[in-house]
């Protein structure tokens, strides 16, 4: 309001001393900017309503909630604290595909139990050079047809249909599954282009650990981590490789992507599959939003290896996990489920390897269901012990339950 006065009492004393025309026009259309530019500019409340600090965690505010218009450019308004001229990084994303960013991301701090005001606000002193995509994903048919994503923890990969073809047809270095694959990075800076940049030119292997880590996670007809299936009787039927992907965004908070998979038969049930996976940065545990016809009730599922670990689920938390022996170390694989997501939990044995998994069986609601999964690797150094890697779960468990509180005025 102080500035709205001072442009006002300008206005009044050119007009006094009767300054030519123009000069008011001037002095107008200056003041009709920075009311636009007040008008633009809101405040986002975040309330953390947990007894335990929260970050890494990604705020969404869709354009039409912060009273944008259709041709404001999103990119231009950034995100600061109330009270501080340092701006947050922030991420646009187009998630309705039509060509404009409709999603500002953000990622604040909030103490437990405690609130922070945020403004949007036009951000003139935004840096040109892009921030580093730790975020990243993408098709890689210089490995057949791989599609992979990382962040600054863990990175992971699945199959292609040229890479089902050729398993089909027994050409060396086909792989037949639509189970995940868990790369195991313990650097803080992007990998997979070059891990598989040393594939494709000879100059390496990343199944080899030089420092960063390395991929020593078999996957073959096992769910992975975090693959899906579905039981009828004493049998679990599931998907081929997916068979087309859709990149949504990369950057340094999020990386999002569609995979389709070809409909597959479940003991003469027809299921549909389409699997929208996003990685926020941070996070150990990637996002998966699977759209699933022709069942109520699906599982998820992580291999178990050579069954020489610890399995372990809480139906009333919403997670399971095993916690394993990997080369010269220790790692645990896990899956989160939102509360009243997740019936029961098994731990299925059979006498092919690769089809020991431990399964969480889930409810279908309006032909989606949602959980969160991934990986912690001792080497990387956040989890040392199995009951770390749980208690990690546990809070992200309460976490997606008890979601930050985003209010904008």
């Amino acid at each position: 309001m102080l500035m709205v006065e001072y442009w006002l009492q300008l206005e009044n004393l050119l007009t006094r001393i009767n300054m030519k025309f123009t000069y008011k026009i001037v002095v107008l259309l200056l003041l009709s900017t920075f009311v636009s530019l007040a008008q633009n500019s809101k405040i986002i409340s975040i309330s953390n309503p947990l007894k335990i600090d929260r970050e890494f965690e990604t705020v969404e505010v869709s354009k039409s909630a912060l009273g944008l218009k259709s041709s404001d450019v999103l990119e231009k308004f950034g995100v600061r604290e109330v009270g501080t001229t340092t701006f947050l990084i922030t991420q646009c994303v187009d998630e309705n595909g039509d060509g404009s960013n409709d999603v500002l991301l953000f990622q604040p701090k909030i103490k437990a139990s405690s609130s922070k005001k945020y403004e949007l606000v036009v951000n003139n002193d935004a840096k040109t050079e892009e921030p580093i995509a730790y975020c990243y994903s993408r098709f890689v048919p210089e490995r057949i047809d791989d599609y992979a994503w990382e962040n600054n923890k863990v990175a992971f990969r699945t199959y292609g249909p040229v890479a089902q073809k050729m398993a089909e047809d027994k050409v060396k270095g086909g792989t037949l599954t639509s189970g995940i694959d868990a790369w195991l990075k313990r650097v803080e800076y992007p990998v997979l282009n070059k891990w598989y940049e040393k594939y494709t030119t000879g100059t390496g292997t990343y199944h080899k650990d030089t420092g960063e880590g390395l991929d020593n996670f078999h996957v073959g007809d096992s769910r992975g981590i975090g693959g899906i299936a579905i039981k009828v009787d004493t049998t679990y039927y599931y998907s081929k490789n997916f068979t087309t992907w859709k990149t949504i965004t990369t950057g340094p908070i999020r990386t999002s992507f569609v995979l389709t998979y070809a409909d597959w038969d479940a003991a003469g049930n027809k299921i549909t599959e389409v699997k929208h996976i996003s990685l926020d940065y941070g996070s150990f545990l990637s996002k998966f939003e699977i759209t699933v016809s022709g069942t109520n009730r699906l599982s998820a599922g992580i291999t178990l290896h050579n069954n020489d670990g610890k399995t372990e689920g809480n139906s009333k938390q919403g997670w399971i996990d095993y916690w394993q022996p990997i080369d010269d170390s220790e790692l645990g694989t896990g899956i989160v489920f939102p509360k009243k997501t997740m019936v029961s939990f098994e731990k299925y044995m059979n006498p092919k390897k690769e089809l020991c998994n431990l399964y969480a069986l889930l409810k279908v609601k309006d032909n989606k269901v949602i959980y969160y999964t991934g990986f912690g690797w001792k080497k990387q150094g956040e989890f040392t012990t199995k009951e770390a890697w749980e208690n990690y779960l546990t809070n992200y468990a309460s976490k997606i339950n008890n979601p930050l509180i985003v209010k904008i005025k």
